[in-house]
């Protein structure tokens, strides 16, 4: 089987699926197949930096060079793969799969990409406000307000906050802003990682916060998670909320690590 068929054959609602644990649900049903190489090395080519099995560079499912600009990201790959034991199970392969969506998918459609982010902005979870209770509200603005006054600092992004949610149009100001600095960012691999950032915290503001150094990735994730951790100190938590929340957690992670790696030193 070719590396190419792994991840064509579990392409569809295996690997784009967005709740993690329902992917691992259904890859349980398919058979994996065995790791057929021994030798997991890093190499260079003119598009890049590439991931080695036994000496030859692995392609993606539509046939292009895994390739990616630094050698940081291309070790996140190298040791997704060294790290295949017996089968190879691209569910656990977070940072290979974004990888290959960001070739094969946000490369071709960047600006969609990048226009999806910025509408996030425009319906930002952190503009939106509990009304009550007290303690929800002052943790909301504890963790929050500090992003929104530093999108309004740094960039000039003066975002309006509304309680309840109903809708509020935010200033056009406000969101051109946002966009001008996001643009910084504006490659498939950094997009790809930003947009998944935005998806699992259901904020731009808190993506373009940890673009921007202004929050790490375990702050950024703190964040996004204000309300569900006001609700477990009010009930409690379960088993399978735990296990859902830490199967997104290893995706947050991929995401911020490989924005991390392509912005690192290429040589």
């Amino acid at each position: 089987m070719s590396i190419r068929d792994i991840f064509s054959d579990l392409a569809g609602p295996v690997l784009t699926d967005a709740d993690p644990v329902r992917r691992a649900q259904i890859q349980m049903k398919h058979h994996l197949p065995k790791r057929f190489y021994k030798d997991v090395s890093v190499g260079k080519t003119e598009e890049g930096f590439t991931i080695l099995l036994d000496g030859r560079p692995v392609k993606t499912p539509g046939k292009h060079l895994l390739a990616v600009p630094t050698r940081a990201a291309t070790e996140l790959l190298a040791r997704e793969w060294d790290a295949q034991v017996n089968e190879i199970n691209p569910v656990k392969m977070p940072v290979t799969r974004l990888v290959n969506t960001a070739i094969e998918g946000v490369a071709a459609e960047i600006d969609g990409v990048f226009d999806d982010i910025v509408n996030f902005a425009g319906t930002d979870l952190l503009c939106y406000r509990a009304e009550t209770p007290d303690s929800l509200i002052e943790m909301q603005a504890r963790h929050w307000d500090p992003v929104i006054y530093w999108a309004a600092d740094a960039f000039g992004a003066r975002f309006i906050l509304a309680q309840g949610i109903i809708h509020r149009q935010q200033p056009k100001e406000a969101i051109n802003a946002f966009a001008a600095t996001l643009a910084k960012h504006r490659s498939a691999i950094a997009l790809a990682a930003l947009h998944t950032v935005t998806t699992l915290t259901g904020s731009a503001l808190i993506s373009l916060a940890f673009a921007e150094g202004r929050l790490t990735a375990e702050e950024a994730w703190l964040t996004a998670h204000v309300d569900e951790d006001w609700n477990i100190l009010q009930w409690g938590t379960d088993a399978e909320a735990e296990a859902r929340r830490a199967a997104r957690w290893l995706d947050m992670k991929a995401a911020t690590d490989l924005f991390d790696a392509v912005r690192s030193d290429s040589t």
